[in-house]
């Protein structure tokens, strides 16, 4: 724990908002996973208490559970039943749910693009950082004696790299983060066109 301090310590001021950075990028990845969790566990079990009523042709009930339900795939598929009562044309039924699930693909990819932006904000506040760093560092030589500016200039470099150290540390695991939520995103939107799928050819068959 000392050294981590000492370490922030000697990166200068940069160090801070770096901090600032990574902290608030790992609470948008935290909120963003809960919440992917419980869409996906949210739409599993709607989707297995909508099946049978689905099957058996009950439109209406399908379109009031879909009314009570906080799941996507509650909506996407109660839009479906919508449709199907004014019309049995396969592509206005399709298009009812597509529009569905245009609906819920914002909340599901809320903040997430904000990940890979603050990865690239931590980098380049480590790189700023370290210029700066260096530019005190080569004025500080600059009025120093001959004989200590070589140890001197070392010291000055390798405390000014700590922020492009740090920058790097705050951004790699905010862009594995941005890509893991991103594929988890992927693999719900995938699952509630799924469902419109089987929705159809159920109806269908």
């Amino acid at each position: 724990m000392g050294s981590i301090v000492s370490f922030i310590q000697e990166g200068g001021p940069f160090m801070y908002p770096i901090g600032l950075v990574l902290a608030l990028g790992l609470a948008i990845a935290v909120e963003r996973w809960v919440f992917l969790a419980r869409a996906k566990s949210q739409n599993l079990k709607a989707f297995d208490v909508m099946l049978p009523f689905i099957k058996k042709g009950q439109f209406e009930s399908l379109i009031k559970m879909a009314d009570s339900s906080e799941a996507p795939i509650a909506r996407i598929i109660g839009a479906g039943a919508g449709r199907l009562q004014t019309s049995h044309d396969r592509d206005e039924i399709a298009y009812a749910m597509e529009e569905g699930v245009m609906e819920a693909l914002p909340r599901l990819e809320k903040r997430t693009a904000y990940l890979a932006t603050l990865a690239n904000i931590a980098t380049l506040l480590g790189l700023l950082g370290t210029i700066m760093g260096l530019i005190a560092a080569f004025t500080a030589v600059a009025n120093a004696d001959p004989s200590d500016k070589a140890s001197l200039l070392s010291a000055s470099i390798s405390v000014a790299m700590n922020t492009t150290a740090f920058g790097l540390i705050a951004a790699i695991p905010l862009l594995l983060c941005h890509a893991l939520l991103q594929t988890k995103t992927t693999e719900i939107v995938d699952s509630l066109e799924m469902a419109g799928v089987k929705f159809l050819n159920n109806v269908k068959g």
